[in-house]
């Protein structure tokens, strides 16, 4: 009898177990023992797969060019666009000068070819957010980030391994939480000292005085190649970039 016991005992024990095993599974997997919930663990697995892919940078915003003496760094806004951005390849190659390319996400998305070819041609890439929207310093953060993480992956993937390594705010709408989550993502913020108002402007003169007139006040000049036509900018580039090395300006990138 006693043998008898302890078998059934054995197998009540095994029984007994089993169940409190399963209901220790089942508690981890809503949650109960402190396990995440299914919505925690997606957004911990968001966060995850937005950790920063590069070393964090400066998040002060950058007008400075890496180059020492009397240098500019030239910035193409808006773009990629299937027009004029190979157009603005063109005169950049034609005078031997390098840019910074603010490509919009889904524009880069649209035209991975176009992206491939800027950072062929020993450009670099900053990230203008997904929609363009210059009140992004009035949005929530959660929103903020959307447009900037979002972008830098629409971007990156088009290039094809090339890093995205600036954020520019549209129309310079940074708030101290952007301009941090893009330096934690190895961009470093990029504002811009000339505007040359090719965005604006009637003619190729107008761009050119308003260049002329502002190219004091620091490096970074600030020109597009989206938004619309942009001939204009391909033909004040033609000759604003010649008369920049005859005032003695070298090209640099803006500092990371």
């Amino acid at each position: 009898m006693a043998r008898r016991f302890g078998i059934e005992g054995g197998i009540i024990g095994v029984v007994a177990a089993a169940v409190v095993s399963l209901g220790i599974v089942g508690a981890v997997a809503s949650g109960q023992l402190g396990g995440p919930s299914k919505a925690e663990a997606d957004t911990l697995g968001r966060q995850t797969a937005r950790a920063p892919k590069i070393a964090p940078v400066d998040p002060s915003i950058v007008h400075a060019s890496d180059r020492p003496g009397r240098s500019l760094n030239i910035t193409i806004d808006d773009g990629p666009d299937p027009v004029w951005t190979p157009k603005v390849l063109e005169v950049l190659k034609k005078h031997d000068v390098k840019a910074v390319f603010c490509m919009i996400g889904p524009q880069a998305r649209a035209h991975p070819d176009l992206v491939k070819q800027v950072v062929a041609a020993g450009h670099k890439l900053c990230d203008h957010t997904v929609s363009h929207n210059t009140g992004m310093d009035h949005q929530p953060e959660s929103y903020q980030s959307q447009q900037i993480l979002d972008a830098q992956k629409m971007i990156e993937d088009a290039a094809g391994g090339a890093k995205v390594e600036y954020y520019r705010a549209p129309g310079g709408a940074f708030t101290p939480y952007s301009r941090k989550l893009a330096a934690a993502h190895g961009m470093r913020p990029l504002g811009w000292n000339v505007d040359s108002k090719d965005f604006e402007s009637g003619s190729v003169e107008a761009i050119e005085t308003t260049v002329h007139g502002e190219i004091t006040n620091g490096p970074t000049v600030l020109f597009h190649d989206g938004g619309g036509n942009r001939a204009l900018t391909v033909a004040s580039l033609d000759r604003l970039l010649p008369w920049m090395k005859q005032q003695g300006y070298g090209f640099g990138f803006p500092k990371r």
